[in-house]
């Protein structure tokens, strides 16, 4: 209890109000998890990291060691020579830049268009908006393979075959990305900021670059590794429009299977050399992919 003296007056008596405990504190259960909790994310990270496990420990024996009764479950120094022998079957390493370079310019072209068409059907009003967003969304139950002999025929004529373009072109954009960030920006942008750029006498792009991108960054970080995982791992088209002479990683990885008896030790390295720069990219960008997604939501 403390005493309030003021000026000309009594001294009054003033009862400290009780203050609920702080969140997470000792007299609290919120946020503490228990036994079955971490038993269960432990089972899942361990279902999840144990192909890429085997992958590593399939890439360091020979056939013969993986053909035994008792298959091995460690890694050996045979890993190196199997990767020598990769890198001599196949270029994996030409494959690795080339995916490097292709992942990146799909990833940065799908998330820049993407970023604007959303903010279009999601924020500006125009004719045939709402025939154009069905339309959009309407192509995602095509089949892909219905496109394939029209596209080559395409790239064929512009004489693009067996050339990185003829894989970035067509997959600059997609109708999940476009969806996708409309559906985050009519959440998360509100209208007065973008009434508050008009009044300031900014133009329709540069709201867009000085409002809606901080505001849809989140949405892009994660827009940009789905992105990047899909590029990286496509195969049906790649294998149509190169050839092994100028592959992707996934094109690479299918002229090791080639052969009357595979060497499954050789693709089993092979594949850990192809997966390596996207574990990298992973482990780099993990943390700001996953503060993006907290920080976007967390209203107020």
């Amino acid at each position: 209890m403390a005493t309030l003296a003021l000026p000309g007056t009594e001294t009054t008596a003033v009862t400290p109000v009780d203050r609920p405990e702080r969140r997470g504190g000792k007299g609290s259960k919120a946020g503490k998890a228990g036994p079955v909790t971490y038993t269960l994310l432990t089972l899942t990270a361990l279902v999840s990291i144990f192909p890429l496990y085997w992958t590593l420990v399939a890439g360091s024996h020979t056939n013969a060691e993986l053909a035994a009764s008792t298959p091995p479950f460690l890694p050996n120094a045979s890993l190196f020579e199997n990767f020598r022998l990769a890198l001599e079957q196949a270029p994996i390493g030409k494959a690795i830049l080339n995916s490097i370079l292709v992942s990146g310019a799909i990833t940065v072209g799908t998330v820049l268009f993407c970023t604007l068409a959303g903010f279009a059907f999601a924020k500006l009003q125009f004719r045939g908006k709402g025939l154009l967003l069905a339309l959009v969304i309407g192509t995602m139950m095509v089949p892909t393979q219905l496109s394939v002999i029209p596209l080559f025929m395409m790239i064929a004529d512009l004489q693009w075959v067996n050339q990185l373009q003829a894989v970035i072109l067509p997959t600059l954009v997609s109708a999940f990305g476009v969806f996708f960030m409309r559906q985050f920006l009519i959440s998360a942008l509100p209208n007065e900021l973008l009434e508050a750029g008009r009044v300031d006498g900014a133009s329709t792009f540069r709201i867009f670059w000085s409002i809606v991108v901080p505001v849809a960054r989140p949405a892009m970080a994660v827009l940009a590794m789905l992105t990047f995982l899909t590029a990286w791992n496509e195969f049906f088209w790649p294998i149509i429009a190169l050839t092994t002479a100028n592959p992707t990683v996934q094109v690479a990885l299918a002229g090791l299977g080639s052969g009357y008896v595979p060497q499954q030790s050789v693709i089993m390295a092979g594949t850990l050399l192809g997966t390596l720069p996207v574990l990298i990219v992973f482990t780099i960008l993990g943390k700001q992919i996953v503060g993006g997604i907290m920080q976007g939501a967390v209203k107020g």
